[in-house]
């Protein structure tokens, strides 16, 4: 991941939490679904951790949460 790119990985990772959450999801329900580690989930959504993810696995996650993957990347200015 370039580190240029750290805050928008962050946003992205918020976005998956706050549409996990609002889905009643757990992160190891979440995980399962997408077929990745809880851990995986639990970095992705960590505000002070910076997670690079594929666009399959945002396609898969988006999928799981019933989610347009254009939710995760309309980006705000810190």
């Amino acid at each position: 991941m370039k580190t240029i790119y750290k805050e928008q990985y962050r946003q992205i990772g918020l976005k998956i939490a706050y549409y996990r959450k609002f889905r009643g999801l757990t992160q190891e329900e979440l995980a399962e679904q997408v077929g990745v580690t809880p851990a995986f989930i639990g970095h992705l959504e960590a505000p002070n951790i910076s997670k690079a993810l594929s666009l399959d696995t945002l396609f898969d996650i988006a999928s799981v949460l019933e989610v347009s993957p254009h939710k995760f990347l309309c980006f705000e200015d810190p």
